[in-house]
């Protein structure tokens, strides 16, 4: 009833391109806004797919009706679940897909000579050894230094166990910070974040806060 396979075809490719252009632009957005405040992709992910199901369901139903006229009888709300269901399941194959960036990192990492795991040994000479702050980008990790800043191939984990012998705190689930760049404390309403050396913030999850506070980083 839906005609031959080039019209569906035609659909589908249509429909699915609509829906990566929404959710490809707008959950990158939420994600960056949503890490700087600590909260955890499972928290902000859910509704937003179910608000971002709602134009979806109004494109795909369009094109539908653009193709087909009024030959389907699938109500709005009906097509609303359909489109929900497939929302939900892309977006949340995605980000368990980005949660697991380690172990994809390591396998990344040929080669017969092996990188050193102190950050500082990747850095060019004009950055110096001294590590304000390390900030995990993808499946990279920014180390900034007084001088700038360097992207390194590596996790945060691996960075931070390469920094063992200086003294400093992950302060974030994306942000670790060593001691001796903290300058002070910036409050904006529950959230905190560490002034650093050289104009950088740093901000501070709420499930570090009481940790941070006991060793008088706060």
């Amino acid at each position: 009833m839906n005609g031959a396979a080039p019209v569906r075809v035609l659909y589908w490719v249509a429909s699915l391109w609509a829906g990566w252009l929404l959710f490809g632009l707008s959950l990158p957005l939420l994600a960056r806004a949503a890490d700087r405040r600590g909260l955890s992709p499972w928290l902000w992910a859910p509704p937003a797919v179910f608000l971002l199901a709602a134009p979806m369901t109004l494109i795909s139903r369009g094109l539908a009706q653009i193709i087909w006229g009024r030959t389907f009888e699938v109500g709005v709300l009906e097509w609303f679940g359909q489109s929900l269901i497939v929302s939900a399941v892309a977006t949340g194959a995605v980000l368990w897909l980005m949660s697991r960036p380690s172990a994809r990192t390591e396998k990344s990492e040929p080669g017969p000579t092996p990188l050193s795991a102190d950050p500082r040994d990747r850095l060019p000479g004009r950055l110096g050894r001294e590590v304000l702050c390390l900030q995990m980008e993808d499946h990279y990790v920014r180390v900034h230094t007084p001088q700038g800043s360097h992207l390194v191939l590596m996790s945060l984990a691996q960075a931070m166990a390469g920094l063992a012998g200086v003294e400093g705190r992950q302060t974030h689930r994306s942000w670790w910070v060593a001691r001796a760049a903290v300058v002070g404390v910036v409050e904006d309403g529950r959230n905190l974040s560490l002034r650093l050396k050289g104009g950088l913030t740093a901000p501070v999850s709420r499930a570090r806060v009481a940790e941070l506070r006991g060793e008088g980083w706060l």
